[in-house]
């Protein structure tokens, strides 16, 4: 079995870290790089950026944040937002990702999952799914961050990208996202249940219990958060320990 994995998520808009709930009511929590740094020390097994307003406002992702952070961290760092093209995802690898997250433009254009994984590496692309509850079983995908509904099938899309060549998919709950109320566990039992790449656990998490229960419940193979970090509700490493002693294999 592979070890779980726990990742810090930074939103950032203008150059800070938010967070909001629901995708609404953002508020500033700090420097980016010095937010990663401070969870390098932690000892996250990664860290994600997304910058949450590019893609919203057509531009490119944020490449000075990344690089001045790949300076000073040294775990796999992902980056999303704003990423429209093989050379933005070779751009932002050269800045110092590790691995990059695309969301809106691969529904857009899912030509570029495949394009991308085959020229860099299925293991540099993950793709990032917003999605949102519409019926019993049933989930539809959203992109801009959160604003627009593709009316497009949550487990049809999950087929697609695997097919195309994805190394993973990051799933996050819009219905979960900021409440603190848990990981949405139903939509992430049904997507890890429908494909065979690894799946990251997004949205919801309030209290240390939800992670271990993501693991348990779930086929999910990491677990990211930011609000509980953020705000120093909980430490990287109380999470790590507390799954242990619930005997689930972590890094």
């Amino acid at each position: 079995m592979l070890a779980k994995r726990i990742i810090p998520c930074l939103d950032v808009r203008n150059g800070k870290v938010v967070k909001g709930v629901n995708f609404e009511g953002v508020r500033d929590v700090g420097d980016p790089v010095e937010c990663a740094e401070e969870y390098n020390k932690q000892g996250a097994d990664e860290i994600v950026f997304y910058d949450i307003t590019a893609s919203f406002e057509g531009r490119g992702v944020f490449l000075d944040v990344v690089r001045e952070t790949a300076k000073k961290v040294f775990v796999p760092l992902t980056v999303g937002g704003g990423i429209k093209t093989v050379d933005d995802i070779r751009e932002t690898l050269r800045a110092g990702a590790d691995k990059v997250s695309v969301n809106s433009q691969a529904v857009k254009n899912p030509q570029l999952i495949h394009d991308s994984a085959d020229i860099f590496g299925s293991q540099c692309i993950c793709v990032g799914i917003d999605a949102k509850k519409i019926a019993d079983h049933k989930w539809t995908v959203y992109i801009n961050g959160g604003r627009v509904d593709m009316g497009l099938d949550l487990i049809d899309w999950v087929h697609q990208i695997e097919k195309l060549g994805a190394g993973e998919i990051c799933l996050n709950s819009i219905d979960a996202d900021g409440t603190k109320e848990g990981f949405d566990i139903e939509m992430l039992k049904a997507v890890c249940d429908n494909c065979n790449i690894p799946v990251i656990a997004s949205g919801g998490a309030g209290k240390i219990n939800d992670f271990a229960e993501v693991f348990e419940k779930t086929g999910a193979t990491a677990a990211l958060a930011a609000s509980l970090f953020h705000f120093k509700e909980l430490t990287v490493q109380e999470v790590k320990s507390y799954c242990r002693e619930r005997n689930i294999i972590v890094r």
